[in-house]
């Protein structure tokens, strides 16, 4: 995402202009925009003109509106192809969608001040938003940041195959963005009956060599790992396929990245199972040092920890709160959800409490993305959770904290 303007008053108030140029920027663009921020953005309203005879025409006009935010929804991309019958064809790319609600705030020839309208932004179409006080804060500063950070594209790409099926996926730090799926009937292999088997796999192999050359290709010079996980069978066989055709017909360009190439296995060609092909040796090695690797790593290290040394993993805002209090936190694992809240108040208590860790020094602050597998886990146990430096005992603490009001009133 590009960052086109910003101003930032030391009251936290104040607005920026940002391009989204992909997917994952209009992710961004949702984590940023709140309830009661102001959008400004090129839109398309249908106008009715009603003549001095009584008769009407309507007309779609092309117009820059501004809206104050009351709602917003955010749809990610997926691409679904399936084997078309006879004379039908295979379904178009859907791109994310971000939608977003909210009263007219500025006066315009076409739509009356105050009138509900809802924006749809879109890659490579700019707009400003602008926040109140106390609205620029470290996590949307941090969140600008990181979006419009030269190189922050996808790293990892991975096509998960399965006997017929299969789904070509990019993930970046932030989301993991399923390009295209693709299903396919293939009939089983029977004695006599071998050709329509045959015929039907070399017409999946082709769709799915069509997909990597459309989808990774032209990602592959950024790339560090291309994984192809699934059951052993179907993901050699396609594997192997492909590489011989690309020797066959001189395609340099995909024998080229056979470095890059990590087969992994995973009980399924289901896009959760990227998480079991992430926790792989051979693919943790290479990635140790992103962001969602890292991630991923910590919250194994969590549910480990709640096992076997539970006074040292606390979950739950309110037990990570007196965590907080006490200096006891080396790591905070939060995600991103939690600064989604609809409540103001709420918001800005997350947000403290992510600048109290900071504050404390030698921690680390992890923010999650709900759009991976392990921001939904950690949603899961509340999307809050820390590794202690020391343990606690959340028993004795809350009566330490009994003790102590019931000292308080007594004093008073």
């Amino acid at each position: 995402m590009k960052l086109l303007k910003k101003y930032i008053e030391r009251d936290r108030s104040g607005w920026v202009t940002l391009l989204p140029q992909e997917d994952e920027d209009l992710w961004h663009c949702y984590n940023l925009i709140g309830p009661g921020d102001e959008i400004r953005a090129p839109a398309i309203r249908r106008v009715v003109n009603t003549s001095s005879t009584g008769s009407t025409d309507s007309q779609r006009v092309r117009l820059t509106l501004t809206i104050r935010v009351e709602k917003t929804f955010f749809s990610p991309s997926a691409t679904s192809t399936t084997e078309a019958a006879p004379g039908t064809s295979n379904q178009p790319p859907q791109n994310a969608q971000l939608q977003i609600s909210g009263r007219v705030t500025s006066e315009n020839p076409h739509v009356k001040l105050g009138a509900f309208h809802t924006l749809d932004l879109e890659s490579l179409r700019d707009f400003k938003l602008g926040k109140g006080p106390g609205g620029w804060d470290t996590i949307n500063i941090q969140r600008v940041e990181e979006a419009s950070a030269e190189g922050a594209g996808a790293e990892v790409a991975a096509i998960l195959i399965g006997e017929g099926n299969a789904a070509i996926c990019l993930l970046t730090n932030h989301m993991t963005v399923v390009k295209q799926r693709i299903d396919a009937q293939i009939p089983r292999k029977r004695k006599g009956m071998s050709s329509a088997h045959e015929k039907a796999t070399e017409k999946f192999h082709d769709q799915l060599t069509a997909a990597f050359v459309k989808h990774i290709l032209p990602l592959s010079t950024n790339l560090r790992v291309i994984l192809f996980a699934g059951s052993s069978f179907p993901r050699d066989s396609f594997l192997k396929t492909m590489l011989e055709n690309a020797q066959h017909n001189g395609d340099k360009t995909i024998l080229a990245l056979r470095p890059k190439f990590l087969k992994v296995n995973t009980g399924s060609a289901n896009v959760h199972a990227l998480n079991e092909a992430l926790k792989s040796p051979e693919v943790a090695a290479q990635l140790k040092d992103t962001k969602f690797a890292r991630e991923g790593m910590m919250l194994d290290k969590f549910n480990k920890m709640l096992v076997t040394d539970e006074n040292r993993a606390w979950y739950g805002p309110d037990h990570v709160q007196k965590a907080i209090d006490r200096g006891a936190v080396g790591t905070l694992l939060i995600s991103d959800s939690l600064f989604r809240s609809q409540d103001i108040a709420e918001r800005k208590r997350f947000v403290k409490m992510v600048e109290d860790v900071r504050e404390l020094g030698g921690t680390e602050v992890l923010i999650f993305s709900a759009m991976h597998e392990s921001g939904h886990k950690l949603d899961l146990l509340s999307g809050i959770a820390a590794l202690l430096t020391y343990p606690l005992d959340i028993e004795m603490v809350e009566m330490e904290e009994e003790d102590e009001k019931a000292a308080q009133e007594a004093q008073q």
